[in-house]
């Protein structure tokens, strides 16, 4: 069973030395984006250098990074999903050498009153995905360290937000009513993709990772609204919210 997969009394055989070689050391901080647009944004607007580069049998993903404010910030556009999302931050921390990593992209809402007009800071996140028990014990949540942390630096800027427990799933075509339903009982109030699995890698291998939410869609018992998830996953505000976290952790 996936509960079974945490082994951490034996040695891998594969390591990302095996595909990079040996780790460097080129920036500390780095964003990690899931939208195409923003990434665009940020080439055509700022002075991009690619440090790296992610190598996968179906493509590349390039690395780069800009100076903002006098600080050195890489970014990087990730996959979906929590194996993916999670295996490649580890890769980008071995390639450049970033230790601290500031993750944000869209969800959808679970609760439309607490979310609405805010940013989520998650403070758990249900392990809704496979990736994460291969890197943290066997439990229904995954405490997101930082997220005081992260919300005390929300609170200085004057960013408005909310925290409070998220769900992250492998399938989005699974949000049944039941599951949705389950997990608003246990005070969840957003669902995404990737959260836990990137959270458990990060404290395998002993990152600090601070994530936030824009919700986009929402899923309630009535029905599924989506008018709001294309501005929610390429708005550019989340992405200058993300280079203040960077300047400030």
């Amino acid at each position: 069973m996936i509960t079974d997969c945490f082994d951490i009394e034996t040695e891998p055989i594969i390591n990302v030395s095996d595909f990079y070689g040996e780790k460097k050391h080129l920036v500390d901080v780095c964003l990690i984006l899931y939208s195409w647009e923003i990434q665009e944004h940020l080439l055509n607007t700022f002075k991009c250098e690619k440090i790296g580069e992610l190598g996968v049998c179906n493509g590349k993903i390039p690395i780069y990074k800009i100076n903002y404010k006098g600080k050195d910030v890489a970014f990087y556009l990730t996959g979906i999903g929590s194996a993916v999302a999670s295996s490649l931050c580890y890769e980008a921390s071995w390639a450049i050498g970033a230790a601290k990593f500031i993750m944000f992209g869209s969800c959808g809402s679970l609760d439309r009153e607490q979310t609405h007009g805010k940013y989520i800071v998650p403070t758990e996140s249900y392990r809704g995905e496979g990736a994460s028990y291969y890197y943290a014990e066997p439990a229904d949540y995954i405490e997101i360290k930082n997220c005081h942390k992260l919300a005390s630096i929300f609170e200085e800027m004057g960013v408005p937000h909310v925290l409070g427990r998220n769900w992250t799933t492998d399938s989005m075509l699974r949000e049944t009513k039941g599951l949705v339903a389950k997990r608003k009982e246990e005070g969840c109030i957003s669902v995404e993709m990737e959260l836990a699995g990137v959270q458990a890698v990060c404290d395998f291998y002993g990152l600090e990772l601070y994530d936030f939410l824009e919700a986009g869609d929402v899923l309630e018992a009535s029905g599924y609204e989506v008018e709001g998830l294309h501005n929610a996953n390429h708005d550019f505000g989340k992405l200058y919210i993300g280079f203040e976290v960077a300047l400030r952790v």
